[in-house]
């Protein structure tokens, strides 16, 4: 959408909006918050000391989402002298309800063994290779993430989701040029002879 119409370099409208998010209750940073001009495509996401900064226009009122968070709301103002404005945003802890859940009593020790001897196990060898190889990528990303305690876990999960996020508007993402694991990849194809042209043998009539 925003290759639709090209922004104009000298538009007086246009303004840098920074800001830095942090909860009202503890002052602590906001990160990975979805801060969006309402009805407009344009945005971005706070980081993990919950700054932000985009280009809006004045006028714009600008979303505040988070799933801890109240919603919140602001105009920015449109009598400003200045293209840029900064401001502090506090947010309101929300309480999220989630579905009742119903737990059960275990069963009698007779009925477990009965349902576990008689579970089908499937004999579809896709089936069990999917289950394997879910089992190996857990393992081999517990193995780049070793030494990591809980906090960093989450936050490297949380970097991968705001990061596809970011590019799911259908921006471009960018090119694999410097990833060593890509060049790895390649390199392992090469040597099996991925890319070695086929020969087609032709018969004469």
């Amino acid at each position: 959408m925003a290759q639709k119409k090209p922004v104009n370099a000298g538009d007086s409208s246009l303004i840098q909006f920074s800001g830095l998010l942090l909860s009202s209750d503890s002052i602590y940073p906001v990160p990975f918050a979805f801060i969006h001009a309402k009805g407009k495509p344009y945005g971005t996401y706070s980081n993990l000391e919950g700054y932000f900064s985009f280009v809006a226009r004045a006028g714009d009122t600008i979303q505040f989402n988070h799933v801890e968070f109240k919603k919140s709301l602001m105009v920015i103002p449109d009598t400003l002298k200045d293209q840029k404005y900064s401001v502090v945003k506090l947010l309101t802890k929300d309480t999220v309800y989630f579905e009742g859940a119903v737990i059960f009593a275990m069963p009698p020790r007779a009925t477990f063994d009965h349902l576990f001897a008689t579970k089908e196990i499937p004999n579809d060898d896709v089936q069990r290779a999917k289950y394997n190889l879910e089992r190996e990528a857990m393992r081999e990303q517990a193995g780049q993430m070793s030494g990591a305690d809980a906090s960093e876990a989450y936050r490297y999960m949380a970097r991968n989701y705001a990061q596809k996020s970011y590019y799911a508007g259908g921006q471009i993402p960018p090119m694999n040029l410097m990833n060593p694991f890509a060049w790895a990849q390649f390199f392992e194809a090469w040597k099996r002879g991925d890319y070695k042209r086929k020969k087609t043998n032709y018969k004469k009539n």
